[in-house]
């Protein structure tokens, strides 16, 4: 028998669930198409339901017909973008996570003060084009420490620093640091301002990997969140798996395990976890229990047009 103990939280945060029930709401109110900019959330599954339902998935507002209805993802957009829905008249709802929002009003509110700003981020996410879009002036991407030691700034005494949402404290405590000790004049949110969905989840990864043989993340290859959960399982030395559904089990990570952990990242469905079980009840019987963890009731306001 396999104990299957399942992480709490895992999956859905607060605004995912905002951003796909906009494109949801909006279907229902205006009917398909619905044209959304980029991946409302980084989830295969979730994408695909969305685009049966009359939702078309675009790169560039270009692939908008005139006058179409557009929404724009949660992970936000650079202003240009929202510039250009203006001036081609684009009838826009702005599915953008408020706390990515938040990211974007304290970058801007630094460069107001006339500081270059350091954004801790990985290149090419999605949420990251769209922060250096939205902050005016010179914003620098550090990933690593070693990042900052190449850093050249106009001015050190005149630098501020925001991060990515689906980073974590713990993510970013040593980059900070790093930055803290060259710059001693950076300023920077309070670290309470980073994404509680993103340490709960990894928090209760941690929790997990004291109590289980093997871990199984639910989550797509380019959500950054999903990525980072499995990492951790994997640095506590335990084997730890990234799959986008129960079609990617592979019966032999389970040889010689007597229990599995099971959780899922912030854009991943709750369904697939329980198609995970059910893959997991194919390969022996289970029985399934969940991990004590921290109880999240954070809820978003909707844009007034779908409100």
């Amino acid at each position: 028998m396999l104990r299957v103990i399942l992480a709490q939280p895992r999956g859905f945060c607060a605004g995912v669930e905002r951003a796909i029930e906009i494109v949801e709401r909006a279907l229902r109110k205006f009917g398909p198409p619905i044209y959304v900019r980029h991946e409302i959330v980084h989830n295969r599954h979730v994408v695909e339901d969305l685009r049966t339902r009359g939702a078309v998935f675009v790169d560039e507002l270009s692939e908008v017909p005139p006058g179409a209805r557009t929404i724009f993802s949660a992970h936000g957009v650079a202003r240009q973008v929202q510039d250009d829905a203006a001036r081609r008249e684009l009838p826009v709802i702005d599915a953008t996570c408020p706390l990515v929002a938040k990211v974007h009003n304290q970058g801007r509110r630094y460069a107001a003060q006339g500081r270059e700003v350091v954004l801790v981020g990985h290149a090419g996410h999605a949420e990251v084009a769209g922060t250096i879009g939205q902050i005016p002036g010179k914003v620098h991407l550090v990933q690593t420490v070693e990042d900052v030691a190449r850093l050249e700034v106009s001015d050190p005494a005149k630098l501020a620093y925001v991060t990515q949402t689906t980073l974590s404290v713990d993510d970013t405590r040593s980059i900070i640091a790093a930055l803290e000790a060259r710059f001693p004049g950076i300023v920077g949110p309070d670290v309470r301002d980073i994404c509680y969905a993103t340490q709960n989840r990894q928090q209760a990864v941690r929790d997990l990997a004291g109590e289980v043989d093997v871990i199984l993340v639910v989550g797509s290859r380019n959500s950054s969140n999903s990525n980072r959960l499995c990492e951790i399982g994997a640095e506590l030395g335990k084997p730890s798996y990234l799959i986008d559904d129960a079609a990617d089990l592979d019966p032999a990570w389970f040889a010689g395990a007597s229990s599995v952990g099971v959780t899922a990242g912030a854009s991943a469905p709750e369904m697939l976890v329980r198609g995970v079980l059910d893959g997991l009840r194919r390969v022996d019987e289970i029985e399934v229990s969940t991990l004590a963890g921290v109880a999240e009731d954070v809820r978003f306001r909707f844009p007034a047009e779908v409100a």
